[in-house]
């Protein structure tokens, strides 16, 4: 909106001509929505307390999270709010890239409001049937993905595959990306709702995630930097940047009050879209395997629960660890809250750096 707004009139006033650069974008939509957040955050905080919507501890988990009962949930409406709004003032909505990652966010954290809803308002303690929440999201990453293979057909978005470290091997997938795509975005997803289990945790690390996705779209942005780095250069990204700083924003922003001890808690509606939003941005600047490593703690806490479960099956009830996902094992052998999740946030940023080393090593 500002965007349109702003930048016809570098015609007339020079000063206007800093709107068309978009790493200055990126950091005013960051600033934007840490704004929102900071600003509209005891309001809603106010809001979810006054209509009894507060988070609802599974009897199983750890004792010492009986205490947060209560706490007001489904905060990532504020997050999804103040990443859209700044993308609407300071992006170039006609990018395709920028609509198709808004739509993702959209989709998945209505899934996740509905998870939410059926939990904590119509108080079914599970929530979604995880055959039909596991479903849903497989219905929706093929149709975002269905969107990718229209925008492959019109040379929007290449449909090969890269590889680290392989330089030359670029297979074609053509219809075969899809489920690639879906296996992303369903495993992102969820991914990021595993790791939601402790004050400030999955939110920190999306911070830092969102941080070197940013960092990734300006550099493959950039013709001069992808041909020295010999990455595929898509220029659609830069836009995306805008889009993910405001992303990088919102979660810092939400990090304010979700920190320990928790004022609010994301729900679903904010873990599921954050992960999901995640996920196609690796897919949009084609560095899906970087995913894994810029978000090896959410990829760790994943593997921590299947392993949990397959390990369960197959020894008929024994365990690898005290409790899955592999934070509630650190709880359970003594580890404070507050230093598990500082930990993990310094295992994420080793994450993210080292996946950025990764650009000069191809």
């Amino acid at each position: 909106m500002l965007y349109y707004l702003l930048v016809p009139l570098r015609e007339y006033f020079f000063f206007f001509n800093v709107f068309s650069y978009y790493t200055v974008r990126t950091v005013l939509a960051g600033i934007t929505a840490f704004l929102i957040i900071l600003i509209f955050g005891p309001w809603l905080i106010k809001i979810l307390k006054k209509y009894q919507v507060g988070e609802e501890i599974r009897p199983d988990g750890p004792k010492a999270h009986f205490e947060k009962r209560g706490t007001p949930s489904m905060g990532g409406i504020l997050i999804i709010g103040a990443t859209i709004i700044p993308a609407f003032l300071w992006g170039n909505l006609g990018n395709s890239y920028v609509r198709l990652a808004m739509a993702t966010m959209i989709l998945f954290g209505l899934l996740g409001f509905w998870d939410d809803f059926l939990k904590i308002i119509k108080k079914k303690p599970k929530g979604l049937i995880i055959r039909h929440k596991l479903l849903s999201q497989i219905a929706l990453a093929a149709i975002i993905g269905l969107f990718f293979i229209f925008l492959g057909l019109t040379g929007e978005f290449g449909l090969q595959l890269q590889f680290p470290f392989f330089k030359q091997w670029v297979p074609y997938l053509g219809w075969f990306y899809l489920p690639w795509i879906m296996l992303i975005l369903v495993g992102s997803s969820n991914s990021v709702n595993l790791a939601d289990g402790l004050d400030g945790l999955a939110i920190g690390l999306s911070t830092i995630s969102a941080g070197a996705f940013a960092a990734l779209c300006y550099v493959i942005s950039r013709v001069d930097l992808a041909d020295y780095l010999n990455i595929t250069y898509v220029p659609q990204a830069a836009e995306l940047t805008v889009f993910v700083g405001g992303m990088a924003g919102a979660c810092l922003g939400f990090l304010w009050y979700n920190c320990h001890p928790a004022q609010i808690f994301m729900g679903d509606v904010g873990a599921l879209s954050l992960g999901a939003t995640i996920g196609v941005i690796s897919i949009l600047i084609k560095q899906e395997f970087l995913l894994f490593m810029v978000a090896g703690v959410f990829i760790i806490e994943a593997l921590s629960v299947l392993l949990q479960i397959v390990y369960f099956r197959m020894t008929g009830g024994r365990r690898i660890f005290k409790m899955a996902p592999l934070h509630h094992h650190f709880e359970l052998i003594g580890w404070s809250e507050e230093k598990i999740v500082i930990r993990f946030w310094i295992a994420g940023i080793i994450f993210a750096l080292f996946s950025l080393t990764t650009l000069k090593l191809r």
